[in-house]
């Protein structure tokens, strides 16, 4: 104790000044695109393949900017501007608001741009207060719905060396397809809407909403989501106990490592960025496994004499990962990491570790005890900036790593999961970037034989949205006319190949037999036979009317087909049914077939 007493004190006496580690929300898509317009003009450098960044990052990251601004046109001057504004209390100003009921040099409230901002004078403590509040009106031929969202961010920096932030939004859906079949927004879908489905209670396996249940017995209509945390930071980095959603791979659509369109999770994190060309990043969190252990349950008393009701609780989840970030030149940085996911009854310390190989640790862990071992995974991005405006990146993705999977003659080579892409921006017209991305995973990745070792969190999938056996095609148009306006045109086509159930090869040839002598899913051909398929061009238009206040229009154009599989010699894990069946599976019906779908909405705050 008197060790960890005197690590601890050194610790603290090291710390420097390195305010507000406070995570930048990755709904903030609007500052996340101008720091990226930054990256690719040559303007800044920075990693990209780890987000969110903190607010202190993205302070000297526009700092950086205002150094060279001279490289910058006039609508990202006055970008950098509004933005330097927005982060004064992490470079020790106070904001300047447009309208303000008081204006102090210690503190600040402006009704107009609702928030509270207080700085101490010799800026120890640091505190910002912001009401959110927000509706969206969605409307196709098949009826209308209405979202409507409330709550509040409360941010605090206390000394030099400690931040705390949180924030709360409650959720409230209305209109007449809630109780069939629905889907929300793509705001929806990042922060956590978790939609039950007609009177099956089901939801389409490739719904790209993460995270939270509603509150609502039924298919309801409302829910709550929070976030938050505490950090202690210093100069080299920052240890935090935190919920946030995060990304790990370079993407602009939806990443193939971790995805910022998954479930937000709770973690202890560790952060190091000793120097400019070097990061490195460690959780260990805390999933949700919704699979029931009939070893873990409480009894609760019923109507019915001597006869309880049993209440079984879910198998506990957790997950440990790592990602080591190099910075060898200025426009380029490549990342390496690995994973596991595990199931115990309690937290394993081995996986604590933070710089550690884990599949070398589930051997030494799980072997010879007659168990299949845990999950683990091995990942790498790349993302490179050779010339200005110009941003090329992909990522890399393999399930349950070993060298022989590498041959090509391997059965098991399956598992693994690629992403390339492109950014082309600021050239020739100033504002305007074309975006293209391709995904492809194959047959049982983010899979495994054991329910509570899969790729997910609350039934969602960590990485792309699409699971395994899929690939997304993405492709963007977006135009930046003025501060504070974006207009965008995209198009997505998401297509699903032959969906099975993951099963192994039995241990001995009797056995298989049993299992109809399939061997393992995992060695079945990919892309075999397409089962699903949705193109989506849209349209969309944002506008930031006042700060942090936002009105955004949208138009939509999909079409939602299913294809027949009705093979006869379909293995026995193969799932087998007609295109209805696998539109069902994949897509709520509010979405299925052709729509023309639009969409208007207001908010202010994050």
């Amino acid at each position: 104790m008197k060790k960890i007493i005197i690590i601890a004190l050194i610790l603290v006496c090291g710390l420097q000044a390195a305010a507000q580690h406070i995570p930048v929300p990755l709904t903030q898509t609007k500052l996340y695109d101008f720091i990226d317009e930054l990256l690719t003009d040559g303007v800044i450098t920075h990693q990209s393949a780890i987000r969110p960044y903190s607010r202190k990052q993205v302070a000297n990251m526009l700092l950086e900017a205002q150094a060279a601004d001279s490289l910058l046109n006039h609508r990202q001057q006055k970008d950098l501007t509004f933005y330097l504004n927005e982060f004064a209390l992490e470079r020790d100003t106070m904001v300047n608001n447009y309208v303000q009921y008081t204006d102090h040099s210690t503190y600040n409230l402006s009704l107009a741009d609702p928030q509270f901002s207080y700085r101490s004078k010799n800026s120890m403590f640091k505190l910002r207060f912001r009401p959110i509040l927000g509706g969206e009106l969605t409307i196709n031929k098949k009826g209308a719905l209405l979202h409507r969202w409330y709550g509040a961010d409360l941010q605090m920096d206390i000394a030099k060396h400690v931040s705390i932030w949180g924030s709360l939004r409650d959720h409230s859906w209305s209109g007449n397809w809630l109780n069939k079949n629905f889907y929300p927004n793509d705001d929806a879908r990042r922060i956590g809407a978790r939609i039950h489905y007609g009177a099956s209670q089901q939801q389409p396996a490739l719904n790209t909403i993460a995270g939270v249940q509603y509150k609502e017995a039924n298919y309801g209509g409302d829910f709550s989501d929070s976030k938050g945390g505490i950090a202690l930071h210093a100069w080299w980095g920052s240890i935090a106990i935190q919920r946030e959603n995060i990304q790990w791979g370079d993407a602009y659509h939806a990443s193939n490592i971790l995805s910022s369109r998954a479930p937000a999770i709770p973690m202890i994190s560790l952060q190091l960025t000793p120097c400019k060309w070097f990061q490195f990043d460690y959780f260990h969190a805390w999933l949700i496994s919704n699979v029931l252990d009939s070893t873990y349950y409480y009894l609760e008393h019923s109507t019915k004499p001597n006869v309880p009701i049993t209440n079984y609780r879910p198998m506990n989840k957790f997950m440990a990962a790592n990602m080591f970030t190099f910075i060898p030149v200025k426009q380029l940085s490549f990342s390496i990491g690995n994973s596991i996911i595990y199931s115990e009854k309690t937290i394993q310390a081995a996986y604590l570790i933070p710089i550690a190989f884990y599949k070398s640790l589930d051997h030494l862990l799980t072997k010879g005890i007659a168990t299949q071992n845990q999950n683990s995974q091995v990942f790498a991005s790349l993302s490179v900036r050779p010339v200005n405006h110009l941003h090329l990146y992909g990522s890399f993705y393999v399930d349950e790593f070993a060298l022989k999977r590498l041959k090509k003659s391997n059965p098991e080579r399956n598992p693994f999961s690629y992403l390339v892409g492109f950014n082309w921006s600021g050239w020739p017209l100033k504002g305007l970037s074309l975006k293209g991305e391709f995904t492809r995973t194959n047959i049982a990745c983010y899979t495994h034989s054991i329910d509570a070792l899969t790729w997910t969190s609350n039934s969602f999938n960590l990485g792309h949205y699409m699971g395994d056996n899929a690939q997304s095609i993405y492709a963007e148009v977006a135009y930046r006319p003025i501060r504070g306006m974006l207009l965008k045109v995209s198009y997505t086509n998401d297509t699903k190949y032959n969906s099975y159930a993951y099963l192994r090869r039995y241990r001995t040839a009797s056995e298989d037999i049993r299992n109809g002598g399939i061997g393992e899913t995992i060695s079945q051909k990919p892309f075999d036979h397409k089962i699903y398929q949705n193109d989506e061009l849209r349209l969309d238009g944002i506008y930031e009317v006042h700060p942090n206040m936002y009105l955004t229009l949208s138009l939509a154009y999909n079409h939602a087909k299913g294809f027949d599989n009705t093979k006869t010699d379909a293995i026995a894990s193969e799932d087998i049914g007609n295109a209805q069946h696998y539109l069902d599976k994949y897509l709520p019906l509010y979405y299925q077939g052709k729509n023309i779908t639009g969409a208007i909405a207001f908010s202010f705050g994050f």
